[in-house]
């Protein structure tokens, strides 16, 4: 029989586990890594891609320092004008939009509500404005200086950038300065000449309409880097998945070929019933070989035993060093060939991602036993780092695509249980539970196919 024809696990027997592309670990350093820069020295993808929500965040937290920095310094001026205000009325103003700007300020620290937090500061700074003159005890007698609203002016329409969609931003930019020119030109605003009041409003516009513009080039600009992301991600991941399958339907062309050639030179060559035997074994080989690469084959026409499985997980396990394999009651039980290929494969990736990721760990297992279905459940669990699921940038594909989308092309599913300093623990199981669903823990559990499972 020809050399490629021999392939691992075959041996000429129907029902034997073949090799699949996944290739046996070799000998792992102490630091993780393979000497020769293999599966174990892969470069690692950037952990936090730059994104929309990214730049809000800094955006917003760059408009909270500056709002805070502002306002301290409109303190005492604040102070020094309230005596020629109606305290009841300037007093509570004053308290109101220091109250919005430290929830706008929390806001940005907690990610959550920062558009209305914003909205807020540009809403109660834009009503301080309008009322500006009839809290005045006064409002004939001339302010000395300029209202200390002066200073918050920028901030408020930052805000209004950042909470506002684009046209109502530019509206707000307009409209927030020329009302602050209006009441500089009264006696309560200080009575400024009209130049100097024009110029106050055109700076304010300027500065506004400079964050406006900053905001939203830079929006514009990472919401197509997002898109574009995605766009190359899905045809990345397409194009892994066209190429895996040419890669195995070339191999598979080439196995069967050999095995044709072989079967016909075997019968060709029979001179008693020993060779007829042996020539009808290859020609059933060959013709389920033929069957496969035709797609008309039947997946759970070929069988193989948990056992066999086993024995190729513990032969990869004790390459790695650090992987301890234990069989529960696996004696007797069968499953198709496609699933225990999936199995073993995803087995091994899981076990790559623990070296690779885990960082130290007291142990190292893996666990193969059968469950009430007649089918199998590998457990491969250590008691290394964890991490924290939903911090996985999206752009990462190993757990989803080497694990969970693998398992569940064979009809079964990969359920990931991991969190921060407790060890991560991916169990297998085919075929899929009647009752399986998508509910995790959100702390304690995590699933392999959304966002942030990743190349870990």
């Amino acid at each position: 029989m020809p050399k490629r024809a021999a392939r691992q696990g075959d041996h000429n027997r129907q029902g034997a586990l073949v090799s699949t592309t996944t290739q046996p670990f070799s000998a792992v350093g102490d630091d993780g890594f393979q000497a020769d820069g293999g599966l174990f020295g892969r470069a690692r993808q950037p952990r936090n891609p730059i994104s929309h929500a990214q730049i809000e965040i800094v955006l917003s937290r760059s408009v909270a320092a500056v709002a805070v920095v502002f306002a301290l310094q409109a303190l005492p001026v604040m102070l020094e004008q309230l005596g020629s205000r109606k305290a009841s009325a300037a007093v509570p103003i004053a308290i109101v939009l220091a109250l919005v700007i430290l929830i706008f300020v929390t806001a940005t620290l907690i990610r959550q509500g920062i558009r209305t937090a914003a909205g807020a500061v540009s809403a109660v700074y834009l009503a301080a404005l309008f009322v500006w003159p009839l809290v005045m005890i006064d409002p004939t007698v001339v302010l000395e200086s300029k209202p200390w609203l002066w200073y918050l002016c920028g901030v408020a329409t930052s805000c209004a950038a950042i909470a506002l969609p684009f046209a109502w931003a530019i509206v707000y930019t307009v409209v927030t300065p020329v009302t602050f020119g209006l009441v500089r030109v009264l006696p309560s605003g200080g009575e400024a000449e009209n130049l100097l009041a024009a110029l106050d409003t055109f700076y304010a516009m300027l500065l506004g309409g400079t964050a406006l513009i900053i905001i939203y080039v830079l929006r514009q600009a990472t919401t197509r880097v997002d898109t574009a992301q995605s766009n190359a991600l899905a045809k990345y991941a397409v194009a892994v998945r066209h190429h895996a399958t040419e890669v195995e339907r070339v191999e598979v062309d080439s196995i069967v070929h050999d095995s044709v050639l072989a079967t016909l030179l075997s019968a060709a060559g029979v001179r008693n019933a020993k060779g007829a035997e042996l020539a009808a074994a290859m020609a059933r080989s060959a013709i389920i070989r033929l069957q496969a690469a035709s797609g008309e084959r039947n997946l759970d026409d070929v069988t193989v035993t948990v056992s066999q499985l086993t024995a190729r997980i513990r032969s990869a396990a004790t390459a790695t060093g650090v992987f301890t394999v234990t069989d529960l009651g696996v004696e007797g039980l069968t499953l198709p060939e496609h699933a225990a290929e999936a199995l073993y494969s995803a087995s091994v990736q899981a076990m790559i991602n623990s070296v690779q990721h885990a960082g130290p760990a007291q142990s190292r297992s893996v666990t193969v036993g059968g469950d009430d279905q007649s089918g199998c459940t590998i457990c491969i669990s250590d008691t290394g780092r964890g991490f924290d699921v939903s911090s996985v940038a999206s752009a990462r594909l190993g757990l989803r695509v080497s694990i969970h989308d693998r398992v569940a092309a064979a009809g079964g599913v990969a359920v990931l249980r991991t969190s921060l300093g407790q060890g991560t623990t991916i169990t297998l199981t085919w075929p899929r539970p009647d009752d399986a669903s998508g509910d995790q823990s959100a702390e304690a559990k995590g699933s392999l196919s959304g966002p942030g499972a990743g190349n870990r």
